[in-house]
């Protein structure tokens, strides 16, 4: 695998270990220790706001299709956030 193929596919993990953790927090996908779901909104928070955080360091460096991406799973996440906040 070429460096940048590695680059790439370390990204890709880094914001699949936040997605992750963000979708559980929410309550989105089950625990994968307890098979339960639950919300802690102040963890989900903290996954899109590392996420977000994430996007504005990288912003130029990215690839289109990684910029959409990104763009595209910290929307889900703070929309699903809102829903559930407003509950």
């Amino acid at each position: 695998m070429s460096d940048q193929a590695q680059t790439a596919s370390n990204f890709d993990a880094l914001i699949g270990g936040f997605a992750a953790s963000g979708m559980m927090a929410l309550g989105a996908i089950p625990d994968p220790d307890t098979q339960q779901t639950h919300v802690n909104l102040p963890v989900a928070k903290h996954s899109i706001d590392m996420l977000s955080m994430l996007r504005e360091k990288t912003r130029g460096n990215l690839s289109e299709s990684e910029s959409r991406g990104l763009d595209s799973i910290i929307a889900r996440l703070e929309l699903r956030f809102v829903e559930l906040a407003r509950r």
